[in-house]
């Protein structure tokens, strides 16, 4: 690529017109169009009979079994509303292994007669589809021989329609199974550990007096982190659009350090896209409450209100689909890796984890009194013991090649999970592990701002942790590991069971102590859960950290003194998928088995293998094909200059000539560790070469890479910089 494609780039930014509305957004109100494009429960309440919806309704809110006799009927009411609102075909949307969004159209219309059609949807085919099992990732569950698999429609997520330039489509949310049954997708383990919390909450709620607690769920509100790049400037760099992260690239004079971008301004061009988003979003019944600017240039967020956790699941895939679907309409690439550009912030996706019923309410609500909240205490603590006896598996669940270049820098969470509780429950559990009951709760105070128009306001007791991994955030946990390309169905499932497993526990030490009879024996039920807490917090209290995770002691203490898990690596963590504790606990609570949890074990492998192939051959084309050719260029052509000035002297050419001999070496070296990392039959062996070989291999070329990108000459530097790429917008 050349200088002048980068020129007439930067030219074409500087000069773009305004932008204009693509709608009316002054006239068109929110109302009229939040879940237009939904087959929402008022729309078959609307559309079905009765006694149809009546069951479909069960079936949704309740986890109730749904009759395969009344598919036929909602199929019918799904196909007229879906060709009302301009849909010529069906697709079945499910999501793969690969952690992306996948799906087969189908036409409504069937050929009658000669010159005639007719829409035609059973309920055969909103039940079942049948895709290409073997053709996605299934870790062993499929030979390529076995193809067989099938989608099977998820009836608590609601089908939606998908408006496309040319038409829509009716996409109907499913699970994908192989045809032994097993899970192929991240859906499916996902509904079951749902079932599993909602089975073992109930229990305990009615332990606690709460004869009727009603369907419990597990909720999430995903944060969405992610960087606009210009399109033409994006489409000069091979590593942004073949590996979403630049492989090459200087620091620039100007990064993020003046901290001015940080809910800044939003600039027109993307407050415009956010906009988009958000519409487009509203029409499928995505509840987007915040956007705003992030830390690093060019990065920003946007993020939902709480929902099931199975629909939030669906939701942010949608929301991802719609980033990237939107942003070239208003000239932008959005890149939703963890880590783009080097020196500069990541990109996460905190996902806030809570439980609860309409009986129940929030049952992670502390309320004003927590030391008098006994619920809230008993959950709390299941989920303390949870993440405790499973730190491992938690880490693995956000282990990818991208997201090592995050986890453990002074903008992420580290790789030690801990629970940050917060100073009013940090307190309040400190009494409890001394004798499971406590006597007081910490106050907030007034803040007083010594201006006298600006209104007094409560002061909160404690104050957040950006360094925590797992923290407890008002009235629910906030997973802060996440990766931004992350599916959340593998951490919300991991969260779920490892929680059901814990309140299982609980629930079989009070049914035990109390002979069945719970709150209703009164003095026997306090007993139970004081030294139930008591117990738990003595032996699992070492999973709670409020102070820095960045620091350096922090990782000393944690290893050396309490003896948490330092998994620094994603091939570190690997393992932890499918260790004995994993098993154990997944087949206790009936949602993955000993195959399926290996299968997955062995995905990830092979994913972070494929990553590290791909990442590091690009960084061999591009070091022998743009940057090793520039340089030796512009250093003959200094050469030149020099040697046609009589006594002139550069220091410059001595350095240039140095870097291009240490970049062709750094690529001659890359390219020796590489055969040796593809010749490995074995993916756990290739993975450990891949860290511990192919990346300091491939940071070798790219050391120096960059440190000729600051002294060969503009004109003849083939790939447009972090400076345009970060601040051209």
């Amino acid at each position: 690529m050349s200088h002048y494609a980068r020129a007439n780039a930067i030219q074409e930014i500087a000069t773009l017109p305004p932008v204009t509305a693509s709608y009316d957004y002054k006239s068109e109100k929110v109302e009229a169009i939040y879940g237009i494009n939904v087959f929402s429960i008022d729309k078959m309440e609307a559309r079905l009979p009765k006694s149809v919806f009546k069951t479909l309704k069960a079936a949704i809110n309740h986890g109730e079994k749904l009759p395969l006799e009344i598919a036929d009927v909602v199929a019918a009411s799904m196909k007229d509303w879906a060709l009302e609102r301009g849909a010529t075909h069906y697709a079945h949307i499910f999501h793969p292994l690969t952690g992306a969004t996948a799906e087969k159209h189908d036409s409504f219309f069937e050929p009658e007669g000669q010159a005639k059609t007719l829409a035609s949807f059973a309920g055969k085919a909103l039940v079942q589809g049948e895709p290409d099992g073997s053709s996605f990732p299934s870790g062993g569950i499929r030979a390529t021989f076995e193809a067989r698999g099938y989608t099977v429609w998820d009836v608590t997520s609601p089908a939606y329609i998908m408006e496309g330039v040319n038409g829509s489509t009716l996409c109907i949310p499913t699970a994908f199974v192989s045809w032994t049954g097993e899970a192929l997708d991240k859906k499916t383990p996902l509904l079951r550990s749902m079932s599993a919390i909602n089975k073992q909450a109930q229990r305990l709620l009615k332990l606690f007096g709460l004869d009727n607690p009603g369907y419990v769920a597990a909720t999430c509100g995903p944060e969405q982190e992610y960087f606009l790049i210009d399109t033409r400037l994006y489409h000069q760099r091979p590593d942004l659009y073949t590996c979403g992260r630049s492989l090459f690239g200087a620091k620039p004079a100007r990064g993020q350090e003046f901290e001015d971008q940080y809910f800044g301004s939003v600039p027109d061009r993307v407050l415009a896209f956010m906009m988009e988003i958000e519409r487009e979003g509203f029409k499928l019944g995505i509840p987007l409450k915040t956007r705003h600017n992030e830390v690093a240039p060019a990065q920003f967020e946007l993020a939902p209100i709480f929902e099931t956790a199975n629909v939030a699941a669906d939701h942010q895939q949608l929301t991802m689909t719609l980033l990237k679907k939107i942003a070239p309409k208003y000239g932008f690439q959005c890149l939703l890796h963890e880590k783009p550009f080097a020196g500069v912030n990541g990109s996460g996706k905190h996902v806030n984890w809570s439980i609860g019923s309409a009986a129940a309410g929030n049952i992670l609500e502390p309320g004003s009194e927590p030391h008098n909240n006994l619920r809230f205490q008993v959950f709390t603590a299941a989920v303390i013991r949870a993440v405790s006896l499973h730190q491992g598996l938690l880490r693995a669940t956000v282990a990818s090649a991208g997201n090592d270049h995050r986890l453990g820098a002074n903008e992420a969470p580290p790789a030690i999970i801990s629970v940050y509780l917060g100073t009013v429950l940090a307190d309040v559990f400190e009494q409890l592990a001394k004798t499971g009951t406590a006597a007081s709760s910490k106050k907030g105070a007034t803040m007083q701002l010594g201006v006298a128009t600006l209104p007094e306001f409560l002061k909160d007791a404690g104050d957040r942790n950006r360094t925590s991994p797992f923290a407890f955030t008002g009235n629910k946990f906030e997973f802060r590991a996440v990766g931004s390309s992350f599916s959340v169905s593998g951490p919300l499932t991991a969260l779920n069971t490892i929680v059901a497993d814990s309140i299982e526990y609980i629930a079989d030490a009070i049914e035990a102590a109390t002979k069945g009879q719970g709150a209703k024996d009164e003095k026997a039920f306090k007993a139970a859960t004081a030294k139930l807490l008591k117990d738990i917090l003595s032996e699992h209290g070492n999973i709670i950290f409020n102070g820095n995770g960045y620091s350096k002691e922090w990782h000393e203490e944690a290893e050396k003194k309490r003896g948490l898990k330092n998994l620094r690596t994603s091939v570190d963590a690997f393992g932890e998928i499918a260790a004995k504790s994993t098993v154990d606990v997944f087949k206790r609570q009936g949602v993955l088995t000993k195959r399926e949890l290996e299968s997955r074990e062995e995905v990830a492998v092979h994913t972070y293998n494929l990553v590290v192939g791909t990442e590091s051959k690009l960084a061999l084309e591009i070091g022998r094909t743009q940057i090793l050719p520039a340089a030796t260029r512009y250093a003959l052509e200094l050469s030149d200059a020099v040697s046609s000035v009589k006594g002139l002297k550069n220091s410059k050419l001595e350095k240039i000539v140095e870097l291009t001999n240490e970049l062709d070496a750094a690529l001659v070296a890359l390219e020796g560790v590489r055969e040796k990392f593809a010749g490995s039959d074995d993916v756990h062996a290739a993975a450990k070469i891949g860290r511990d070989k192919v990346l300091p291999a491939a940071l070798a070329v790219r050391k120096a890479a960059d440190a000729l990108e600051e002294l060969v000459a503009d004109d003849q530097w083939p790939l447009p910089t972090y400076q345009e790429l970060l601040f051209l917008r």
